[in-house]
């Protein structure tokens, strides 16, 4: 399974500058509004030093690491729920993806035009919000008048998901999304399971700040992270100019020397993917043989049979049994015969839940 981010935000706050960064696609990027006019989607590799362990003790013909998918998404405008600017096919784009990276300018550069003339994250922020709340509050509305006819003649089922609906969109209608909602899963998708709110996803805050506040931030940064508090969103401080250049470095040598020079450890990238990745609550296992090293995305919490069906729907089909090993034990003991020797591969069943990082061997039959 993959993970697809959709990068939002208005124009001109780094969009395209940074999904240049990050990914291998080259959208253009310009002084302008609307200058990205289809989504472009860009395939990065997800940062984990593991795999390299790994390779590092097998020599596998081939590696494989796991991947996130990044969609550069046009620059919402005020009113655009309403169809202003690029409108409704792009709030459709966000509908798409697992996850929203919402970039917002926090810095100031006369020579970059900021669409509504001043720089204020917070009030950028609502921007979208609101777009994307008024969006929902449609959606939510079309299916109440829908269930409230199976309502009215005692159809218990509809009576609970009207009553959901209901506080859906009283939510929406105080300015609130979607997501500040704590409803069950099992609430949420009989209610409002098939109107894939925007509001709803999970969402990552990107403050695009200067090269100057790359590692402390800045005062409109700080007033991004203090403004989404209470939302439980993670919030990353990049400079996606720098970033950019950092990208462009292939050399790991003077990738980390470059890094140190801004004294950095690891690229805002970097954190981007990881936090990406973790904000669905995704986690890896290894697959690892002299033929190939992969890593597999699953979703924290899944049990063997679940994990193994992402290589195959036969592994979960005819799952027997899987053979697991810590990373660790795999270090110590150097190739996969010491740890069956010392006695530290274990054997898991069914019920078994997936640890991050585990390396797996499943037996099946069909």
């Amino acid at each position: 399974m993959s993970l697809q981010c959709g990068i939002v935000g208005l124009p001109n706050v780094g969009k395209s500058t940074l999904f240049n960064a990050i990914s291998s696609g080259k959208a253009e990027a310009a002084n302008y509004p609307f200058c990205t006019i289809e989504p472009n989607v860009g395939v990065v590799t997800v940062p984990d030093e593991r795999i390299d362990v790994l390779t590092g003790l097998i020599n596998p013909q081939k590696v494989i690491p796991t991947i996130i998918e990044f969609v550069d998404i046009a620059g919402l405008v005020k009113g655009a729920s309403q169809g202003a600017g690029l409108g409704n096919k792009f709030l459709a784009n966000i509908r798409e993806v697992d996850a929203i990276v919402h970039v917002v300018r926090c810095f100031q550069d006369e020579n970059v035009v900021h669409v509504e003339g001043k720089v204020d994250p917070v009030f950028d922020k609502e921007i979208i919000d609101i777009e994307l709340q008024l969006k929902d509050l449609e959606s939510v509305a079309k299916k109440i008048q829908r269930v409230e006819k199976s309502a009215r003649t005692g159809d218990a089922r509809a009576k609970a998901d009207l009553a959901i609906l209901n506080h859906y969109k009283e939510t929406l209608e105080a300015g609130k999304n979607a997501r500040s909602l704590t409803y069950t899963a099992e609430e949420r998708e009989g209610a409002i399971g098939d109107l894939q709110l925007l509001t709803i996803k999970p969402v990552i805050y990107v403050a695009n700040v200067d090269e100057s506040s790359m590692i402390s931030g800045n005062e409109y940064s700080e007033k991004l992270r203090e403004s989404v508090k209470g939302e439980g969103a993670e919030v990353v401080t990049l400079c996606a100019a720098i970033e950019s250049q950092i990208a462009e470095i292939e050399d790991p040598e003077e990738h980390a020397l470059f890094l140190s020079e801004y004294g950095l450890t690891e690229s805002g990238l970097s954190r981007l993917i990881k936090a990406s990745y973790a904000l669905l609550e995704l986690i890896t296992y290894f697959t690892a043989g002299v033929k190939e090293v992969r890593a597999w995305t699953i979703r924290r919490g899944w049990k063997a049979p679940q994990a193994a069906g992402v290589i195959h729907s036969d592994f979960e089909k005819g799952f027997i049994r899987a053979e697991v090993i810590k990373l660790p034990d795999l270090v110590q003991y150097r190739n996969e015969a010491g740890v069956k020797e010392a006695g530290k591969m274990a054997v898991e069943g069914k019920e078994y839940i997936v640890k991050d990082g585990d390396i797996m061997h499943f037996r099946f039959n069909v």
